[in-house]
């Protein structure tokens, strides 16, 4: 069942918590992700609350969003990759959510986002970009 950006804040607005998200981006990424936010509902899944926004003036076909779980000592847990996120017109901004459930997500976990592919409307050309160095060096490492 799909539901909207909208209803699904709605349904976790007793959340218990919200959880901040480190956003990685390659220099030539045709989408920027904003106000990404993870909510830690008390019971299921967490999920990621994004703004996705094209950076050209072409329209795109699809993009993928890649997370990132480090735990507390930076070490990896899970990555997962959403979907396909559809059609995001030139220069504009698209909400989109994302449940977490590759793995459990604990509450000193460190979550690192970025868009991984995009396809251009009337392409079978798709940009890749390795998000995974850049997410290494984005994690903040704590200690014991």
């Amino acid at each position: 069942m799909m539901i909207g950006v909208t209803a699904l804040a709605l349904m976790l607005a007793g959340a218990a918590a919200e959880k901040p998200v480190v956003v990685v981006q390659a220099p030539d990424a045709p989408v920027r992700l904003d106000h990404a936010t993870v909510v830690m509902p008390g019971e299921g899944p967490p999920v990621l609350i994004y703004a996705a926004t094209s950076t050209t003036d072409d329209p795109l076909d699809q993009f993928t969003v890649m997370v990132f779980v480090f735990d507390a000592q930076g070490v990896l847990k899970t990555r997962q990759v959403a979907p396909g996120r559809r059609t995001l017109d030139p220069r504009s901004t698209k909400y989109s959510s994302m449940v977490l459930d590759g793995g459990p997500v604990d509450a000193a976990d460190q979550i690192v986002i970025g868009v991984n592919q995009a396809q251009r409307v009337g392409s079978e050309d798709w940009w890749r970009a390795e998000l995974q160095p850049a997410a290494e060096a984005a994690k903040q490492t704590r200690k014991p």
